[in-house]
């Protein structure tokens, strides 16, 4: 699948400041009103809610670039299992932090929130809103939280919260799989097996690595019958491990929301998911687009 790689350039870590005093230059008069801080929309959810088309659909009708929150998309690898964004799918709309590491790296809450950052700077210089838009929503929490990276001293925060119910959620991932499938999950799931594979770093973490190992392992000594059987075992493993990868999210979501006080504006969109064609199209300009618009509108012009 060819994807859109753009690399974020030199990382950046916090600068030592020298006091104004030890340079014999004029203190800054202290009623001196402070500079306006910047906006930025954060669209947050559980996998497979569609927080992907909702920041691309807000993009286009915000000037807006968009910046991945996905700890696994950040690498090069899986991109059928990862569920990257396509080129067609960005629709244009310039897109970071995606394909951008090798399968094997290292990258961290602190990598990740320097980044962001770094990228920030960028997209805001130019005038263009930024969102930020993904479900890792432990490393969205170091971002806003830790005072490290002074974010809430420089943005101010819209959070946009795409909600499926779970029993409906939960179709939608199995689903998906079989989508997955379709498209080509096993042969780019055998491309990147390794006997000694460690499915605790890099890209290999992704839903599909671990699962899909005892299959590759066998699968050349095994008669027809077992092969089938094993591959049935690896894909519905896949759709158990995803619903209990959304329903963590969903947890984390609800702390940040009551726990850490995060005004986070929740949009509804189970009974998108039932419908097909242009009732579908429908039903998610009227419970998500629409209402997204109007918090963002207003969110902006406060």
């Amino acid at each position: 699948m060819a994807m859109m790689s753009m690399l974020i350039g030199t990382q950046t870590h916090p600068s030592v400041h020298i006091r104004a005093t030890s340079l014999g230059l004029p203190l800054p008069n202290s009623r001196t009103t402070s500079k306006p801080k910047e906006k930025v929309v954060f669209v947050m959810g559980a996998t497979g809610t569609g927080k992907t088309k909702l920041s691309v659909d807000l993009a286009t009708r915000f000037n807006g670039e968009i910046i991945s929150s996905d700890k696994m998309q950040v690498y090069e690898g899986l991109d059928i299992a990862a569920n990257k964004i396509t080129e067609e799918e960005m629709n244009d709309v310039p897109h970071y932090l995606i394909g951008i590491l090798p399968s094997h790296a290292d990258f961290t809450h602190a990598d990740f929130c320097y980044m962001v950052n770094d990228k920030m700077d960028d997209i805001v210089a130019r005038r263009r809103l930024p969102i930020i838009a993904g479900c890792s929503n432990s490393y969205i929490k170091a971002l806003i939280e830790d005072e490290i990276y002074g974010f809430r001293s420089k943005y101010e925060c819209c959070y946009l919260w795409v909600d499926v119910s779970m029993s409906v959620l939960c179709q939608v991932l199995s689903h998906r799989v079989d989508q997955m499938v379709e498209k080509g999950l096993v042969e780019e799931g055998r491309k990147m097996f390794k006997p000694n594979a460690d499915y605790s770093k890099g890209v290999l973490r992704t839903i599909g690595g671990r699962e899909l190992d005892h299959y590759f392992r066998v699968e050349a000594s095994a008669d027809d019958e077992t092969r089938a059987r094993l591959l049935k075992e690896a894909l519905d493993e896949m759709r158990i491990n995803s619903c209990k990868l959304a329903r963590r999210q969903v947890e984390k979501i609800l702390a940040l929301k009551n726990d850490n006080g995060w005004n986070i504006h929740r949009l509804d969109a189970t009974n998108v998911f039932p419908k097909r064609g242009k009732k579908s199209s429908k039903a998610w300009e009227e419970l998500v687009l629409r209402p997204s618009m109007e918090i963002i509108n207003q969110f902006l012009n406060n």
